[in-house]
C-alpha cells in the first residue's frame, strides 16, 4: 500500500512512513487525541523522482479512497460547501528536517465554503484568517508565487489598520487580503487559485514531494550527512483550529528541556494561532508553564505517555480547539549536546533505556559543542541587549544581516547572522555562522530549533534591538547603533548581546558528561590516547581521559623563541663538531620538556616523535630575507651584519626543495645528521631516569622514527637510538625500559611492513601523510583548489583528510597491520593522524584491529564515545542526524 491511514500504518518503520507519519501512527495506536488522516509513504517520493517528477499512476485515486475513510471518522465531507472537512498536508522525512520542506494548511476552503463557515460559526474573523493562510501558503508552495509579496501586503495592511499583529486585523481586512492574495498569484504566475478542493489537495501533495529537492532541504541534508535517496512521506490530516479565538491556540512542547536536559515539560503556546505561527517566530509566544492549570496538567500527562512509549525526549506539536486538546505530531526532539548527554544518562538511570543504548544515542561529534569555550564569568563587559537564551554557548563574529552574504563570508571569517526572524530559507546562512541573533521568535522558533541541533549559540526574540529595513545596522533600546561588519558577542546561555569580542574561558564539564564516558569506557576495545607537546597539553589530555600520549612532536619544542636562534646556529654549522656543540645547547631545554610531559602522564605511555621537519622550516623564508638584505643595504648596515644575513640566505637557497613534504625530512634528515636523533634520545631517556628518581615512576617511553619508507632507514636509526640509550644508561648507572617504533606514513612502508616489523617495537600510522602520498595530493594545495569541487561533483564522498579513505588508504592500513603482526604477533599498532578523532575513521580502525587511536586533547571524549559505539557495532550515521 502506498497510502495508509494512521491506524493502518502501525508497525511500519520511519523509513517508510517518515518521522512524522511514524509518530502519528504510534500516537494513534496508544489512543492519544490525534486528528485522523493518512500517510503517503516515502516509496511514492522515490517513484516520483524515478519517473522524472511525475505522480505515480493511481496515487490520487488511492488518496481519494483514504479521504472517504477520514470523512467517515469525522462525519464531515471534504469539498462540501456546508460543514466541510479541511486538511493539512505536511512533509515527513525519515530523519527530522525542521522547516526544510513544505506545508499547506486549511485545504478545502473556497469562496462558498468560507461563506457558509462564517455564517455557521458566527466567527468571520477565524474563517477568513484560515482562508488567507491557505491562499498564501498554497500560492507560494504549490503555485510558485513569491512569499515576499504576501508578507509585504500583510505588513502594509497592518500599518493601514494601525495594528501590530495579524490577529488584530478585522474580518473585512482579512476578506480583502484573500482577494488581494489571489491577485498576487495571478500577477506572478498567470494562474488562478483553484476553487476545487481536490485540485488543491493533489497540487499540495505534489508540492510537498517536490520540496524534498528544494535548495534549503539539500543544504540541510548536506550539513547533516542525510542520504539524498531516502525521500519524504506526505501526511494528510484533518484540520483542527487553534485560531478560533482566545480559548484556542497552538503550541510546541518538549517532554524535557532541549537546552539543559532538565526533566520538566518545556515549550511555548500562542493563543488564537495556527501551528506555523509558533515555529515561524512572527509572534512571541508564552511559556507552557503560564498556561491555565487544567490544560497544563493534561499536557504533562500526555508528555509522560509520549516519553514512556518512545523512550526518548519528544518534541510534540499540539492544538487547542475551543478548549479541546489535540496532538498533531511527535518526534525525538532536537537538543543541545549538553541536553543530549544529560537525557541519555538520565533515561538510563531511570531504567527507560539500557547503558548500551545510552552510549549509542549520542552522536560523538555532538560532544564537540560541550568542549567549546564560554564567556569569562569575571568579564566586566556589559550587555547592550537581552533576548531569549535559545541555544547555549558563546560566539563572536562580525554582524551580517543577509543570508546569502553570510553563506559566502562564513567560510573565511567569523560572522553572526542577525535577522528579524529566521525562516527555513536561512539554513545556508545559519550553517556558515558562528551563531544567530533574532529580534523576534521564541524558544521553539525555527532559529532556536535549528541552532540547538547544530550546536551553535543563539539568542532569539531579542525585542531590545530594532533592525534597520535596509540591513545596515541594528539599534538597541538605549539608542546604540551596531553597524554591519562590527564585531559582537552573543551568549546563548544567558541570552545577552555584547559589543566587541568578549573574553572566553574553557568549558565546565557536567557530571553527566563524565558518567556517559564512564559507560562508554565499559564497552570500547580501542585505547584512546592524545597528541600533546607540552606538560599543560598532556595534563589537559589526561583530564579528558587520555590513556597515553600517542604523538609528542619535538619540532614544536625547537620553535620556541628562546631556542630558535640556537637551532638556526646549528643549521648554519660548518661541520659535525660545530653542529653537535649547538645541538647540545638545546639539550637542557629538551630534557625539561620531556621530564614535564612524563611527569604529567604518570606511568602512562608517551610516544615521542623524533624531529620530522626539514631544516629550512626553522630559517626565515627566502622572500623575507631578500627584502631584509635589500633594506640593510639601503640603510648602510655594517658589513659584518650584511655578510651574516647573506650566509643565511645562501643556506636557505641550499636547503630549498621543490617539494619539501617529499624531501629531506624525517628519518632522511637523521640518516644525514644522526647526531640530531642522538641528542634527542639522550634527553628523552635522561628525563625518564630523573623522573623515576623524583617520583618513583615514569611514563612508558616510546621513541618513534618518522617517515620511514625502507627497512634499511629504520635499522640504521634504531642503532643510533640504541647506542645513545646505552651511553646514557652507562653514564647514569641505571636503566629504564623503552621501545623504538616507526610511523607508517608512506605506501612503501605499508607494503613492506613485514620487513620493518622485524626491527620495530610498534607501528603508528601517520594518516595525514599517508593520505597525501597515497593520493599524490599536496594537502595545502588540493583543499583550497579542487577538493570542494570533487565533493560537489560526488567524485569524493567526503574529504579524505577529514575521514579516512577506507578503500585506498584503509587497504594499506589493513595490509600493514596484517603483515606486521605476521612477523611480530605482539606488535602494538596505533594511529596518530587527525583521523584519530574522527568517529567514522575510528570505526574503521576498530575493525582493522588497531590497539589505540590518538587525537588532540579536546577530541579525546569524542574518540572514547566513538570507540565504544564501534565496539557495540554502530552502523554508519551517514543517513542520520
Amino acid at each position: 500500500m502506498r497510502t495508509l491511514l494512521f491506524q493502518e500504518a502501525v508497525g511500519a518503520d520511519r523509513f517508510l512512513l517518515g518521522g512524522k507519519g511514524f509518530g502519528l501512527a504510534e500516537m494513534t495506536s496508544i489512543g492519544l487525541p490525534v486528528p485522523p488522516g493518512f500517510t503517503i509513504t516515502t516509496d511514492v517520493c522515490k517513484e516520483y523522482y524515478a519517473r522524472g517528477g511525475k505522480i505515480p499512476e493511481g496515487l490520487f485515486e488511492e488518496a481519494r479512497l483514504k479521504v472517504k475513510e477520514v470523512e467517515a471518522k469525522t462525519g464531515k465531507k471534504f469539498g462540501a460547501e456546508e460543514d466541510p472537512l479541511l486538511f493539512s498536508v505536511r512533509s515527513g522525512a525519515p530523519f527530522s528536517m525542521p522547516g526544510m520542506m513544505d506545508t499547506v494548511l486549511n485545504l478545502g476552503l473556497n469562496e462558498r465554503a468560507a461563506q457558509w463557515m462564517a455564517k455557521a460559526t458566527g466567527n468571520e474573523r477565524f474563517v477568513y484568517d484560515s482562508y488567507r493562510r491557505l491562499v498564501q501558503m498554497f500560492g507560494r508552495v504549490a503555485l510558485g508565487a513569491s512569499g515576499g509579496r504576501f508578507e509585504k501586503e500583510l505588513e502594509e495592511r497592518r500599518k493601514t489598520a494601525g495594528v501590530k499583529m495579524d490577529i488584530e486585523l478585522s474580518p473585512e481586512e482579512l476578506r480583502s487580503l484573500v482577494s488581494r492574495f489571489k491577485d498576487i498569484i495571478r500577477e506572478e504566475t498567470g494562474k488562478e487559485f483553484p476553487e476545487d478542493p481536490f485540485v488543491q489537495l493533489e497540487m499540495s501533495i505534489e508540492a510537498v514531494l517536490k520540496s524534498w529537492k528544494n535548495d534549503r532541504a539539500r543544504e540541510y541534508r548536506r550539513y547533516y550527512g542525510i542520504a539524498e535517496d531516502l525521500g519524504t512521506a506526505v501526511n494528510v490530516q484533518a484540520m483542527v483550529f487553534g485560531n478560533l479565538g482566545p480559548s484556542s491556540g497552538s503550541g510546541v512542547g518538549f517532554t524535557r528541556n532541549p537546552s539543559s536536559g532538565e526533566r520538566a515539560l518545556f515549550g511555548e503556546y500562542l493563543a488564537n494561532s495556527q501551528g506555523e505561527d509558533v515555529v515561524a517566530g512572527v509572534r512571541t509566544p508564552v511559556g507552557i508553564s503560564e498556561l491555565e492549570p487544567g490544560l497544563l496538567g493534561r499536557l504533562r500527562a500526555l508528555a509522560k505517555l509520549l516519553e514512556d512509549h518512545f523512550r526518548d525526549m519528544q518534541d510534540f506539536e499540539f492544538t487547542v480547539e475551543d478548549g479541546k486538546l489535540f496532538l498533531l505530531q511527535t518526534r525525538s526532539g532536537k537538543r543541545t549536546a549538553q541536553a543530549a548527554v544529560k537525557i541519555a544518562v538520565d533515561l538510563a538511570e531511570e531504567g527507560l533505556i539500557g547503558p548500551e543504548e545510552a552510549v549509542m544515542r549520542i552522536e560523538p561529534q555532538m560532544l564537540d559543542a560541550l568542549l567549546h569555550r564560554r564567556l569569562d564569568p569575571g568579564s566586566e563587559d556589559k550587555p547592550v541587549a537581552k533576548g531569549l537564551n535559545a541555544s547555549p554557548g558563546a560566539a563572536s563574529g562580525k554582524v551580517v544581516f543577509d543570508t546569502d552574504e553570510a553563506a559566502s563570508r562564513g567560510g573565511s571569517e567569523k560572522i553572526i547572522l542577525v535577522r528579524p526572524e529566521t525562516t527555513p530559507e536561512d539554513i545556508k546562512g545559519l550553517i556558515a555562522s558562528q551563531g544567530v541573533l533574532t529580534a523576534r521568535g521564541g524558544m521553539t522558533s525555527h532559529a532556536a530549533v535549528v541552532a540547538r541541533g547544530m550546536g551553535k549559540a543563539a539568542v532569539v526574540g531579542c525585542s531590545e534591538i530594532e533592525i534597520a529595513t535596509d540591513g545596515t545596522m541594528f539599534t538597541t533600546k538605549s539608542g546604540e547603533k551596531v553597524v554591519k561588519g562590527e564585531t559582537i558577542t552573543i551568549d546563548g546561555t544567558a541570552g545577552n548581546v555584547y559589543r566587541g569580542e568578549v573574553k572566553m574561558v574553557d568549558p565546565d564539564i557536567s557530571p553527566e558528561f563524565g558518567r556517559l564516558l564512564a559507560k562508554a569506557d565499559q564497552f570500547r576495545r580501542l585505547g584512546v590516547w592524545a597528541n600533546a607537546d607540552t606538560p599543560e597539553a598532556a595534563a589537559k589530555a589526561r583530564d579528558f581521559g587520555a590513556e597515553g600520549i600517542g604523538l609528542c612532536r619535538t619540532e614544536r619544542m625547537f620553535n620556541a623563541p628562546n631556542r630558535l636562534p640556537i637551532v638556526r646556529e646549528m643549521i648554519m654549522s660548518r661541520d659535525e663538531a660545530e653542529r653537535k656543540r649547538h645541538l647540545y645547547r638545546l639539550f637542557p631545554f629538551q630534557l625539561a620538556d620531556f621530564k614535564g610531559i612524563f611527569s604529567a602522564m604518570g606511568d602512562r605511555p608517551v610516544v615521542v616523535r623524533l624531529l620530522d621537519l626539514p631544516l629550512h622550516e626553522f630559517l626565515p623564508p627566502m622572500e623575507e630575507l631578500l627584502v631584509e638584505i635589500e633594506g640593510m643595504k639601503e640603510e648602510g648596515a655594517r658589513p659584518e651584519e650584511l655578510v651574516a644575513q647573506e650566509k643565511v640566505l645562501a643556506r636557505v637557497r641550499q636547503l630549498a626543495e621543490h617539494n619539501p613534504m617529499l624531501g629531506h625530512r624525517g628519518c632522511r634528515l637523521a640518516v644525514t645528521y644522526p647526531e640530531i636523533y642522538e641528542m634527542q634520545t639522550k634527553a628523552i631517556l635522561q628525563a625518564a631516569l630523573e623522573d623515576v628518581r623524583e617520583r618513583g615512576e615514569t611514563a612508558r617511553v616510546k621513541i618513534m622514527v618518522p617517515l620511514v619508507a625502507h627497512a634499511g632507514e629504520f635499522t640504521f636509526l634504531r642503532k643510533v637510538v640504541d647506542g645513545a640509550a646505552e651511553e646514557v644508561f652507562k653514564e647514569r648507572g641505571e636503566r629504564v625500559p623503552y621501545q623504538v617504533g616507526t610511523m607508517i606514513e608512506t605506501p612503501r612502508a605499508a607494503l613492506t611492513a613485514s620487513e620493518i616489523a622485524e626491527w620495530s617495537d610498534f607501528f603508528s600510522f601517520g594518516t595525514n601523510d599517508l593520505t597525501q602520498t597515497t593520493f599524490g595530493f599536496s594537502r595545502d594545495d588540493v583543499e583550497a583548489k579542487f577538493i570542494p569541487k570533487y565533493l560537489e561533483m560526488g567524485i569524493l564522498p567526503k574529504s579524505p583528510f577529514d575521514s579516512v579513505d577506507v578503500s585506498g588508504v584503509g587497504k594499506l592500513v589493513r595490509m600493514a597491520v596484517d603483515a606486521g603482526r605476521k612477523t611480530k604477533p605482539s606488535l602494538e599498532v596505533g594511529i596518530c593522524g587527525e583521523h584519530g578523532g574522527d568517529p567514522s575513521s575510528i570505526a574503521f580502525f576498530n575493525e582493522a584491529g588497531l590497539d589505540y587511536v590518538s587525537c588532540s586533547a579536546f577530541r579525546v571524549p569524542i574518540a572514547r564515545l566513538a570507540a565504544a559505539q564501534a565496539a557495540l557495532g554502530k552502523k554508519s550515521t551517514a543517513t542520520s542526524v
